[in-house]
C-alpha cells in the first residue's frame, strides 16, 4: 500500500521546522503545527511565513486537538525532545511516519545498526528510555538537514542557503514509505535524497559541527575565526580524529581528513553557528546530542577521547554557569 502524506504536523516551528512546514504546505499538504507561546499566537493570527510566502496552518498547543497525522516532523532542539515526546502521542497513529530533523546523534542511532552495539540505549540522549517508548523506532525515518535558516520573528522564517534533506530508515531498508516521502519532499522544493545508511550522514554532519558549535559558544567566534587560528584549528582536528576512529569502529568510516572538512566549512565565510545563536538568545544548548554522546560512544567502542573530554568539560561548565545546561 502506497504511503500517503496528506496530514502533516510540524513539531517545533523554529527555523528548520518552519522552513520544512512551508515547503510541505506549498506541496499541497494539510499542515498543522504543534506550538506554544508567541509562536502559537503568530501562527494562529498570520499563518506561517517564509520570505514572500504566507501559508494558513492549523496551530495548537494541544496535540489532541490536531489529531492523528500521516507525517510528524520533529524539528526541536535536542534539550526539548523529552518534553515534546511526552506530549505528542495523540499525533501518532499506527501508520504515522515520524521524521527527526534534528542536529546531533538521535536516540534511534543504534537501532538495527552498530554491530555489537546494535540496540544499545544511548544514555546521553535518552537516559530513561522515555523518548524511545514515546516515539516507536519502527515508525521513525531519520533526516539530516543541510540548510541554513533563521527565525526573523515568531512564525516568520528566513532561508539563507542550502536546500538539502537526506532521509533514511534507521535499518537501512529502502522502504516504500521512505521513497514516497522523498518524492513528496522533492515536490515541496527540497533537494531530497534517500540514504542507504542514514547513520553515516548523521555522523558526517556531526563530524563538523560537534567542534565548531561548542567552541563558538565558548568564544563568541564565527567559524572563519575558529578555523583561522592555528592552535584552535589543531585542537578541532584532534577532536575530529577521535570521532573518526569511533565511527570506524561502529561501521561508519570517514575517508576524509579534518583538513578536508575545514576547507568546506571555511567556504561558508563568517558563519555564526546555531549553538552560538542559542547562547546569545539564552536558550539551552545541544551539548549532549553533539558532544556528550560522542564521549559515551568512545567508552562503548574503547576509543580514548581526551580532546573530546576537554571540549565537553569546558563547554558544559560555561553552559552551566549561564544556566543553559
Amino acid at each position: 500500500m502506497t504511503a500517503v502524506f496528506n496530514r502533516v504536523c510540524i513539531v517545533g516551528a523554529g527555523a528548520i521546522g518552519g522552513w520544512i512546514g512551508a515547503g510541505l504546505a506549498r506541496a499541497g499538504c494539510h499542515v498543522s503545527i504543534f506550538a506554544r507561546g508567541a509562536t502559537l499566537v503568530a501562527l494562529q493570527e498570520h499563518g506561517l511565513r517564509l520570505g514572500h510566502e504566507q501559508h494558513a496552518v492549523s496551530a495548537s498547543s494541544d496535540a489532541k486537538a490536531l489529531g492523528v497525522q500521516d507525517l510528524v516532523v520533529i524539528a526541536v532542539k535536542a534539550p526539548s525532545l523529552l518534553d515534546v515526546a511526552r506530549q505528542v502521542g495523540p499525533l501518532i497513529g499506527s501508520h504515522t511516519v515520524v521524521v527527526t530533523a534534528m542536529n546531533g546523534v538521535p536516540w534511534w542511532f543504534l537501532n538495527d545498526f552498530g554491530g555489537d552495539l546494535a540496540g544499545t540505549q544511548l544514555q546521553a540522549v535518552d537516559a530513561t528510555g522515555e523518548i524511545a517508548a514515546a516515539l516507536p523506532a519502527a515508525q521513525v525515518v531519520g533526516c539530516v538537514v543541510h540548510a541554513s535558516c533563521s527565525v526573523a520573528a515568531p512564525g516568520v522564517i528566513r532561508h539563507h542557503f542550502g536546500n538539502g534533506l537526506i532521509i533514511g530508515e534507521p535499518s537501512g531498508q529502502q522502504s516504500q514509505r521512505v521513497q514516497a516521502l522523498a518524492e513528496l519532499l522533492v515536490r515541496a522544493g527540497f533537494a531530497a535524497s534517500v540514504s542507504a545508511q542514514i547513520q553515516k550522514d548523521v555522523w558526517y554532519k556531526l563530524w563538523g559541527n560537534m567542534t565548531v558549535n561548542p567552541i563558538s559558544a565558548l568564544t563568541g567566534a564565527t567559524t572563519n575565526l575558529i578555523l583561522g587560528d592555528e592552535l584552535v584549528r589543531n585542537f578541532v582536528s584532534s577532536v575530529m580524529l577521535e570521532a573518526k576512529e569511533i565511527g570506524a569502529r561502529i561501521g561508519i568510516p570517514i575517508d576524509q581528513q579534518p583538513a578536508d572538512r575545514h576547507a568546506v566549512t571555511l567556504k561558508l565565510g563568517a558563519f555564526k553557528t546555531s549553538m552560538l545563536q542559542d547562547v546569545e538568545a539564552g536558550r539551552p544548548v545541544e551539548l549532549d546530542a553533539l558532544v556528550t554522546v560522542v564521549k559515551e560512544l568512545g567508552t562503548l567502542t574503547c576509543v580514548a577521547t581526551p580532546f573530546t573530554d576537554a571540549l565537553l568539560g569546558l563547554s558544559r561548565l560555561q553552559a552551566q554557569v549561564r544556566g543553559l545546561y
